[in-house]
């Protein structure tokens, strides 16, 4: 039998006195080492020196052991601190502590790592995940048994303070992961007698955290790992040593050792008696510490620049969202764009005050552009959503100024997971999902997971219904120790009676002598509809070459078919009552590819750590399309009449417009000490485009574009969980081959630029995030339309936004969770060669918005697993079209949520607008806003297995 022993560098040197033929431990500086010795060299009851970094407690025990085949073995890892003692003295032995569970475990491998607590950037596919936690009761104390089988792979890292009562290990390789993949936190209080709190949680994206408080005296926890069970550390009672460090202590032999502890008393427990446990199923609440979107790899939030918020899976769930579009009420300077939530066509977003690209997109999934953004987007799959704020052509190429969305979606679990929800609601809404996962082999080298929904709804507006099927597989295989190979896909569907024309500002926002319009009102036709297919498939390969050095290639390709009729409201007659119209019909085809290679490595040189990037991109799409004109007669807006004659169509444009995209970028974060961190990058981009369409005349039917987009970014922290940080970076976005001056030259790309600083910080013990930004950004280059003559176009356009965000959310006590934001935004068109909309604001952007939700669960007693949600929802008066002629506006909307959870049964009930305001979501034109959704109620029944 063998057992670990340390060796690690301190700045001084030491010898401890150990039994047996165990020669003295010699530390050294900047030194760190794992020594591996026979049981013949052990010690028995010699006291070895607990490391935090610099500092040695010289009276603390820590023992790690590699298996054992018999209960009566000295301890795996044990630690304890005696106040009396002194480097200097005979060391004070440590109770013996035998094994607490007769469960017989065979030789294993564990590793012991102390070094500074500096936070990991392990690849998600190396990260092992512990999907349960448990505590069970011995006769000695208790335990605690974090469920995995790659236990051979964990790494511990001892951070237990000197002459402390609290016993830290952080697991640097590892996540708290229940098998559908969602963070939670373990948490016991009074367990047993002399402990006054267990708890585990996820102190970072990669970092575990096990915590055992000791009520007067350091705890003693041992520690073995199991392949069957995982990672097990035994506790034990330290009610009599914290009497025994009151006196002098004399050296005892394994036979002197007494056979018990103090027995505990209430309310701890005894025996086989049940132990009350405290587990949420969040990890620190709404709280996700990393985020891969800001610089492709998994960083701290606290070390990033700029501006970047995440909604985890917790979130989703709570507030019942099904759209990724729906999610960003939480998010500070993101709102919905022009259309409402009834229309699948126009579904973007606003970022910063910039309007993202309907075809090109800020949306990404896994790091890929999703091309059509939101049009055709689920959350069954998603694992959580981060939105980064201000330009990202520094790593992600062409695209607007404020912002991007990159979903992460669910990956395969290594132990079996089944659940199934299903919802049912207003509006004939009717939802059932899947997700099941698990390994396919023994090894659990090859993993599987399926997420897939189906979706029937009505909906508020007359004639409005869908139905939508959504499909996601994932296989993953580890290819030896070191590569995984991970395969994707979905499928999407969507049958839908389409809403775009709204209703008019006039009879909603505008009183009207002919009374209100109800916001049930349908002006669109009933027979126009549209029908989209959508088809992603990729991979992920990921190899790594050494601890510092690896490699990813990925591809994403997506092919997209859409049949849609629409209806436009043109202009509304002088009686105030009749809406003039016009219709299309399209049918589309698009394909999209992308391939990426990424090569991550590490170098350090004394004090500095360097974090490198450098990638290569190639990216083609080709969009065909086929436009029809429809003539639809005029329509009364309060009385409305939807009979008409046969619908024709009239071929408009027949279109093909392939575009090819290379991209090389490199980015460096440099560590300078603890508290100082220098983000660079820069990205060069080369865009060529042509189009075909037989209806154009006079614009350019080829096009080529490059451009660098560099990031320069600072970070300070005064204390750790404190950030100071201040950016530069820009953006880049090619015109389309159609677009072009009137000589026939083509018009360049768009630019941005943004000027951003902040400060980042964490609460209670880093359960609570909050940031608070600062920003100006400035796009150039925008085309408007020639005043002149209307048929033309200008690139002269300049737009600016400046404004004050705030974002907040995690945990403020076990059980209650939050996540709140505000938004100051001052967004105008500085430049315009229209005098009517030179200093206009830009549509549905807000000046002033704000969010707040929070959720109770209780946690303890015969209501244990019942919860509360309750959140409020303001968005300040902003204007409806350009120029600025009406404007939508300002409103308050209130939605709540209750369930109850008990074991692998969660029931639930969503409520939405509960005063019934009547508000508006959007406008597109003075003819065109779309109010918000009446009073919803939806029940879901969830089961895991």
């Amino acid at each position: 039998m063998k057992r670990w022993q340390l060796k690690c560098g301190v700045h001084q040197w030491l010898a401890v006195g150990l039994s047996g033929c165990l020669s003295a431990v010699v530390v050294q500086s900047a030194s760190a080492q794992v020594k591996l010795e026979s049981r013949e060299n052990s010690y028995q009851n010699a006291v070895a020196p607990t490391i935090l970094g610099d500092k040695v407690n010289p009276s603390a025990t820590l023992r790690v052991k590699q298996g054992v085949n018999q209960t009566t073995q000295s301890p795996v890892l044990s630690t304890a601190s005696n106040s009396g003692a002194n480097s200097n003295s005979k060391p004070t032995p440590t109770t013996k502590i035998p094994r607490l569970s007769e469960i017989q475990h065979p030789l294993r491998s564990a590793r012991m790592l102390v070094q500074s607590p500096t936070p990991q950037t392990t690849p998600a596919e190396q990260i092992v995940q512990v999907s349960f936690v448990k505590a069970n009761p011995t006769n000695k104390g208790l335990e605690l048994v974090l469920q995995t089988s790659l236990a051979a792979n964990l790494q511990l890292q001892n951070r237990t303070q000197v002459n402390s009562n609290t016993f830290i290990v952080d697991i640097p390789n590892a996540q708290l992961r229940s098998p559908d993949n969602s963070p939670f936190v373990f948490r016991s209080q009074k367990p047993i007698a002399g402990i006054t709190e267990i708890t585990v949680t996820n102190f970072d994206a990669n970092t575990i955290r096990v915590t055992v408080i000791g009520s007067a005296a350091a705890p003693i926890v041992e520690l073995y790992d199991s392949p069957k069970e995982g990672l097990i550390f035994s506790v034990a009672s330290t009610a009599s040593l914290a009497q025994q460090g009151q006196q002098p202590q004399t050296q005892r032999s394994p036979a002197q050792q007494p056979e018990s502890q103090t027995q505990p008393t209430q309310p701890y427990s005894t025996g086989d008696e049940p132990i009350e446990l405290v587990v949420t199923g969040e990890q620190d609440g709404y709280k996700v510490p990393n985020a891969t979107t800001a610089t492709k790899t998994d960083t701290p939030i606290l070390y990033i620049p700029q501006s970047i918020q995440v909604i985890p899976a917790t979130v989703l769930k709570d507030q019942l969202i099904t759209r990724p579009r729906e999610a960003v009420q939480n998010v500070s300077g993101v709102t919905p764009g022009s259309a409402g939530s009834q229309t699948a066509v126009g579904a973007t977003l606003i970022f910063r005050g910039f309007a993202e690209n309907a075809i090109t997109s800020s949306t990404f999934v896994n790091g890929f552009r999703k091309y059509f953004g939101n049009r055709a987007s689920d959350t069954a799959n998603v694992e959580q959503l981060e939105i980064l704020k201000g330009p990202a052509s520094v790593l992600y190429g062409q695209g607007e100024p404020g912002g991007i969305l990159n979903i992460t979606t669910k990956q395969p679990l290594s132990t079996p997971y089944y659940a199934v929800d299903a919802t049912i609601g207003s509006f004939d809404f009717y939802r059932p999902t899947l997700d099941i996962s698990g390994p396919l082999n023994a090894d659990k080298t090859i993993r599987y997971r399926l997420n897939a929904a189906y979706e029937s709804s009505g909906s508020y507006v007359d004639f409005v219904e869908s139905d939508q099927i959504f499909v996601a597989p994932v296989i993953s295989f580890e290819l030896g120790k070191n590569t995984t190979l991970t395969l994707e896909g979905e499928y999407f569907h969507v049958s839908k009676v389409e809403y775009l024309a709204g209703i008019p500002a006039v009879g909603s926002v505008i009183k009207s002598p002919f009374g209100e319009i109800p916001r049930s009102r349908y002006l669109d036709d009933p027979e126009l509809d549209l029908d989209l297919d959508r088809v992603a498939l990729g991979y992920r390969l990921q190899h790594k070459f050494s601890d510092n050095w690896s490699i990813r290639n990925g591809f994403r390709a997506e092919f997209q078919n859409y049949e849609e009729g629409y209806v436009f409201a043109g202009s509304l007659q002088a009686d105030n009552r009749t809406l003039n119209r016009s219709a299309g019909f399209d049918n589309s085809d698009s394909e999209n590819y992308v391939l990426q290679t990424d090569v991550f490595g590490k170098i350090q040189t004394g004090s500095v750590k360097q974090d490198l990037l450098f990638g290569l991109e190639l990216a083609r799409n080709n969009l065909t399309l086929e436009r029809f004109s429809i003539a639809v007669p005029p329509i009364n807006i309060f009385n409305p009449n939807y009979s008409r004659p046969p619908l024709e169509r009239q071929l408009t444009r027949n279109q093909n417009e392939p575009q090819n995209f290379i991209g090389v970028y490199a980015q460096d974060l440099i560590s300078i000490g603890d508290n100082l961190k220098i983000l660079l990058g820069g990205r060069f981009d080369y865009a060529a485009g042509s189009t075909n369409n037989q209806f154009s005349s006079g614009l350019p039917s080829e096009q080529e574009d490059s451009a660098f987009s560099p990031r320069v970014g600072i970070v300070y922290q005064p204390i750790q969980p404190v950030s100071l940080y201040a950016s530069w970076t820009r953006s880049f976005q090619p015109s389309r081959p159609v677009q072009g001056n009137a000589d026939g030259t083509p018009f360049k790309p768009t630019t941005g630029e943004q000027f951003e600083v902040g400060v980042k910080t964490e609460f209670f013990n880093g359960r609570l995030a909050a940031t608070l930004a600062a920003y100006q950004l400035t796009k150039q280059n925008i085309v408007v339309t020639d005043p002149v003559n209307p048929r033309l176009s200008l690139q002269v356009g300049e737009q600016q936004s400046q404004g004050i965000e705030f974002d907040l959310a995690g945990q403020i006590l076990p059980g209650w969770n939050i996540i709140a934001s505000y938004s100051y935004i001052d967004s105008e068109f500085t430049e315009d060669p229209r005098p009517a909309f030179k200093g206009d604001e830009p549509s549905n952007v807000p000046r002033n918005s704000a969010s707040l939700w929070t959720t109770y669960e209780i946690q303890t007693g015969s209501l244990k697993g019942l919860g509360f949600g309750a959140g409020l929802f303001f968005v300040g008066e902003r204007q409806g079209d350009l120029p600025n002629t009406f404007a939508l506006p300002s409103y308050v909307r209130a939605d709540a949520a209750i369930y109850y959870r008990r074991n692998n049964l969660r029931v639930g009930l969503n409520f939405k607008n509960l005063s019934d305001v009547y508000y508006f979501e959007s406008a597109l034109s003075r003819t065109s806003v779309y109010p918000g959704a009446p009073f919803t109620v939806l029940g879901t029944v969830s089961v895991q297995f």
